[in-house]
């Protein structure tokens, strides 16, 4: 394993902090950049405007004029939690909103593809929509959009995934990373895209598709109830499916998205979630009352991805969509061992993953590894490799693609990619795209996670052509793996109450991470616990009581070091109703 440097945030001193806010809690925001104006409490109230999302009043006509009519409206959803949750909010909130016919499809991983599909578009033959409304996709659907504004249906794109060259003939398109509203003409004429990933930063570039979503059904409801006296819709009974959307697509936290999940957890804590929500924290064993990001992101969130990877998210779709406690306790329950599925065999096309790396390792050395690198195996599922992706990428710090097979005779393969910071994936792949026409077939994403098809035969040149591509825009230095630390703690600081503090603190999360320290510890006791994790025994270099800390995934230092430094997290152990603190570690080193 590659050596991993720990990195201090540099720590600022301020006196003006809220005097309320956690000393703590304080240093770590001070740490993050933070002003102090932003450590005031989140509230909804400071939500940017719905305004800044282009196209917005266009697709607010369509709506109102659909709702008016009783027209038949389908969300058409995309197969991962962000999809899943923003189909779920769409059809809630234009109910809430007066629509009396809304129905949803969503596409099938294996059979359909990504997005609005012409596939997908002939399947609608036996409802017939007036209005189709994409969610978490469709801005790389041309054909689809096409093919349905042929069947005499409207389209609606709502997407926040980063636009091609060209818009799709859409009739309305809501995209955070539109810099200015399109019109339907300048849409179907094949214009360039106006858009530009940078110039939307620090607006509303950084929502989820769940998130554009809920901005377009505020956008509408004003234009509904112009006045603000009359009784609006609530709708915020659908933030706590914004809250898990947003965390399970790992889009930065920033203010914005704070606010939301912010919003969603604490319906959550305060028994107010869907009846769906509800059910995933009692199948998971998480208790609602003490909810967290991470729990949307690490329990909540691979239950409702692993219906699309492996089955039909239609079952995850149900689920939220569900009033009845009994019902979703069923669909949370199938759900859950769905996901028990999808862990072994993700860790079973991992193990190959890592295999594939130690014989190139073992042939060529480590610092012959691509930059970019790329991996197949003819048996791996195409729901899956995103996951691996993931996991490869975290180990070898740099870019990863992996492909499965997506027919039967391998024809045709399937990719998913993961990155790390600094190296944007999708304009990665239209770089590719662009220097060889033809090489990949489909591809759309965003800085860190994309998706591509290309022909099986394709397959060792743009493995060339991408890890040519990550040389020419990554730095050396970016390929050294680091973990930042927000510094030392004294011993009086390692306390159940601060590691409260913190978890409470804010929703931790993408670009905006939970906590971390780094000490140096003695090693008092350890154990080997289920053959991988390392528990142990630390005391602090300077003194105090012995701390109870465990290592996830920790093979490759057993037995650790009489002393060590350690990356750690103040985390609680909730057992019986009881809280107890322990160290979660992250990374140990010998001291």
């Amino acid at each position: 394993m590659k050596a991993v440097a720990i990195r201090r945030r540099e720590a600022t001193t301020s006196a003006d902090w809220p005097l309320e806010l956690h000393p703590l809690v304080a240093r770590v925001y001070a740490a993050r950049g933070m002003a102090t104006d932003e450590a005031r409490p989140l509230r909804l109230a400071d939500l940017l405007a719905p305004a800044l999302l282009g196209g917005v009043p266009e697709a607010c006509e369509l709506l109102a004029e659909a709702i008016a009519r009783d027209s038949r409206i389908c969300i058409v959803g995309d197969f991962d939690a962000d999809g899943a949750t923003g189909t779920a909010v769409a059809v809630r909130g234009l109910r809430l909103l007066g629509a009396r016919n809304v129905c949803y499809r969503v596409p099938n991983r294996m059979v359909d593809g990504y997005g609005l599909g012409v596939g997908l578009v002939e399947s609608l033959a036996d409802i017939r929509p007036d209005l189709v409304v994409t969610v978490d996709n469709g801005i790389a659907s041309h054909a689809g959009v096409a093919a349905a504004r042929a069947r005499g249906m409207r389209v609606i794109v709502t997407d926040h995934h980063l636009p091609g060259p060209t818009l799709p003939p859409a009739d309305a398109i809501v995209n955070p990373l539109l810099v200015r509203a399109s019109s339907a003409q300048e849409a179907q004429s094949g214009h360039p895209c106006p858009h530009s990933s940078t110039s939307a930063q620090g607006q509303l570039g950084h929502l989820a598709g769940v998130g554009v979503m809920f901005y377009l059904l505020l956008a509408l409801r004003a234009r509904l109830f112009p006045d603000a006296a009359s009784a609006r819709p609530d709708l915020a009974s659908l933030l706590d499916l914004v809250a898990l959307g947003t965390v399970a697509d790992l889009v930065p936290l920033d203010a914005n998205n704070r606010i939301l999940v912010a919003a969603g957890l604490q319906r959550i804590r305060s028994d107010r979630a869907s009846a769906g929500i509800a059910a995933l924290y009692r199948a998971s064993g998480r208790d609602p009352r003490r909810a967290v990001a991470a729990d949307l992101g690490y329990a909540l969130g691979p239950r409702i991805n692993a219906a699309g990877r492996l089955e039909d998210m239609s079952l995850g779709i149900e689920c939220l969509l569900s009033d009845d406690a009994g019902a979703a306790d069923v669909l949370a329950e199938r759900l859950s061992a769905i996901n028990a599925e999808r862990r072994e065999l993700q860790a079973a096309m991992v193990e190959q993953g890592e295999a594939l790396l130690a014989r190139f390792v073992e042939r060529y050395r480590e610092d012959a590894l691509p930059c970019g690198v790329v991996l197949h195996e003819p048996d791996w599922h195409p729901g899956v490799v995103g996951l691996v992706a993931s996991k490869l990428k975290e180990r070898l710090n740099r870019p990863v693609v992996a492909f499965a097979c997506a027919d039967e005779g391998g024809v045709e393969l399937r990719g998913s990619a993961r990155s790390i910071a600094g190296f944007h994936l999708r304009d990665a792949l239209a770089e590719v795209d662009a220097a060889h026409p033809g090489l990949i077939g489909r591809f759309g994403g965003h800085a860190m996670a994309a998706g591509l098809s290309l022909p099986a035969a394709n397959l060792a040149a743009f493995a060339a052509e991408f890890d040519a591509v990550a040389r020419r825009r990554l730095d050396p230095a970016q390929l050294e793996r680091s973990l930042w630390s927000d510094g030392e703690l004294a011993p009086h600081e390692i306390t159940a109450d601060n590691a409260r503090a913190l978890r409470y603190a804010a929703p931790w999360g993408q670009a905006f991470p939970e906590p971390a320290f780094d000490n140096v510890f003695a090693v008092e006791s350890w154990r080997a616990v289920g053959e991988k994790h390392l528990r142990m025994q630390l005391r602090h270099e300077l003194g105090g009581d012995a701390l109870e800390a465990i290592l996830f995934d920790a093979v490759e230092v057993m037995p650790p070091p009489a002393r060590v430094r350690a990356l750690f997290q103040l985390d609680l152990n909730d057992w019986n109703g009881r809280e107890r603190l322990q160290l979660l570690v992250r990374h140990i080193e010998p001291a």
